[in-house]
């Protein structure tokens, strides 16, 4: 449990005294074909590519939203700022981005802004089964 709340994963890599990267944000979109919430859990120091998220998730026609915090509550049953890596009160796809494999050690939300557990990126695999991708923003290389 942390002394304050980490609503943002610079809050909680602050208050863990970590590198933002191993901080697992969860950022939740909906897919506007069936409504399915789709989670993607990615470094903190990293941004979603939206569309390399719904080329692995969607059909030719299909496109993702950014999910309210309302949907979000509903399809997860956490608050924006807590949502954990599992547990949802209903079924989503989830995809984990190969950034998290930077670190040996990485921390998720654990369905509360105060409270964060430690797990490795091979554990978040194995508790979610979901798939290892690519799909945040290109990093520009220094030149």
């Amino acid at each position: 449990m942390l002394d304050a709340a980490a609503r943002t994963a610079q809050q909680a890599a602050d208050q863990l005294g970590v590198a933002l990267g191993q901080i697992a944000k969860s950022i939740i979109f909906r897919r506007s074909s069936d409504g399915v919430a789709v989670l993607v859990i990615t470094s903190g120091d990293r941004r979603v590519d939206e569309s390399r998220v719904a080329a692995l998730v969607c059909a030719a026609d299909d496109r993702l939203g950014r999910a309210d915090a309302a949907f979000v509550k509903a399809t997860t049953g956490f608050s924006i700022g807590g949502v954990a890596p599992v547990a949802h009160v209903s079924a989503c796809v989830t995809v984990i981005d190969r950034e998290l494999f930077r670190f040996a050690d990485i921390w998720a939300a654990a369905g509360h802004p105060h409270a964060v557990f430690r797990l490795t990126p091979a554990d978040l695999v194995r508790l979610t089964g979901a798939p290892v991708a690519d799909v945040v923003e290109l990093v520009p290389t220094p030149s």
